[in-house]
């Protein structure tokens, strides 16, 4: 029961790194390194909520630094996002029956209007769902999530003896969901690249040489054991 309880009340981010490389690995074009990152993503997701009952996921998926990569790439992965978007519209009584709350976090505007009101769409339907949490975090940038909110506050005029963290933590991207408590992150590389700059001041990180598209629901299990042996001291 105490685990259930642990794994029920869970918040754990994931920086999918390393489809390009994987794709180079196994002699591949770099647009199958995506293609088998999503299947992916969507495997974890479905593991982490159904068997794992894990109460939030928040996916990194697209930097706001992503950008600037070679047109014909980001063209490529913006079809995959659309592809992405569309099932989850089909999925309506899926993400119904285990009340699931989609968001698409991130500077959001950058993408095709057809795309943003799908999103927008998705996000409106799933909103009152409350027992798992799906964050894909797209276009974004933990430092232009902030400015982003900075520019709320500002536009709302609120007063400076007003603004204190939590009112801050209202108006990012993941106001109303608990920070992440693990924050798992794939190819070997070791930092956050901008991923929940606010949110994982607390996070225990995990870092683990696969690349995205192998790492595994055995993977998986694997970062969460090693969280359960961390003691958490918030700065105590």
């Amino acid at each position: 029961m105490e685990l259930f309880q642990i794994m029920s009340n869970l918040h754990i981010g994931i920086i999918m790194d390393g489809n390009r490389r994987w794709a180079r690995k196994n002699n591949l074009p770099l647009m199958q390194g995506h293609k088998k990152g999503y299947e992916n993503f969507k495997k974890i997701t479905e593991y982490a909520f159904k068997e794992k009952k894990i109460k939030a996921l928040t996916f990194f998926a697209f930097s706001t630094e992503n950008w600037s990569r070679p047109k014909e790439e980001v063209a490529y992965m913006m079809k995959i996002f659309d592809h992405a978007v569309n099932e989850m519209k089909k999925r309506e009584a899926e993400n119904e029956k285990y009340k699931i709350q989609i968001r698409f976090i991130g500077d959001l505007k950058r993408f095709p209007s057809k795309m943003q009101k799908k999103m927008l769409e998705i996000m409106d339907k799933t909103k009152k769902n409350s027992n798992h949490f799906l964050n894909i975090a797209l276009s974004y940038g933990g430092r232009n999530e902030l400015v982003r909110a900075f520019k709320k506050i500002v536009q709302e005029k609120i007063s400076a003896d007003k603004i204190d963290e939590a009112l801050i933590s209202n108006y990012l991207d993941t106001a109303g969901i608990q920070d992440p408590d693990l924050i798992i992150r794939t190819s070997g590389e070791q930092r956050l690249s901008g991923f929940l700059t606010w949110q994982s001041v607390y996070s225990e990180i995990y870092f683990i040489e696969k690349f995205w598209p192998e790492f595994s629901s055995n993977d998986f299990d694997q970062a969460i054991k090693w969280f359960e042996n961390r003691f958490r001291r918030f700065g105590t």
